[in-house]
């Protein structure tokens, strides 16, 4: 059987490998002038990974043992990582609606129309703030979490 210390550092090095993900994605959306369907879909090639990386470790390894290791830091790593996902939740509810209205415009396939975002629906401007106020959540608390879990990584395994 794989000791519990192989299998929580194998969880760290996977959340761990997902930052590059991460980061290359976020540099994909951030670089493009225009995002085309095609750098969408060139961006997800990054994030869905990341996401990847990040939730099989959390839902094999860590939701299993939560219960049994309710006590003071953990409790806070937990709370920070669920906070993560309930804020990318929120991005997504901005995602879904922004994708529909712009491909309905037809902004992905012809993106040099000269028309403003907010013009194409009179939510825009909510969903793009739910899109970005979610997107940078996540990344503030999933980074936090990250750095908890790292701290009790070497704490519990490397230390202790």
């Amino acid at each position: 059987m794989v000791s519990d210390s192989a299998i929580a550092a194998g969880a760290a090095l996977m959340i761990t490998a997902s930052l590059p993900f991460y980061l290359y994605g976020a540099w994909i959306m951030i670089d493009a002038e225009v995002v085309t369907w095609d750098v969408l879909i060139y961006h997800l090639k990054f994030i869905v990974p990341g996401l990847v990386l990040n939730t099989i470790p959390v839902v094999t390894w860590m939701i299993p043992r939560l219960l049994d290791q309710l006590q003071g830091v953990l409790v806070f790593h937990a709370v920070l990582g669920l906070q993560a996902y309930a804020l990318l939740a929120f991005a997504l509810t901005g995602i879904v609606r922004i994708l529909q209205v712009k491909r309905e415009a037809d902004l992905y396939d012809d993106p040099t129309q000269d028309i403003d975002l907010d013009d194409l629906h009179p939510n825009m401007g909510a969903w793009r703030g739910r899109l970005r106020v979610g997107v940078f959540g996540y990344v503030i608390f999933w980074f936090l979490a990250w750095i908890l879990g790292l701290y009790q990584f070497v704490s519990r395994y490397v230390i202790g």
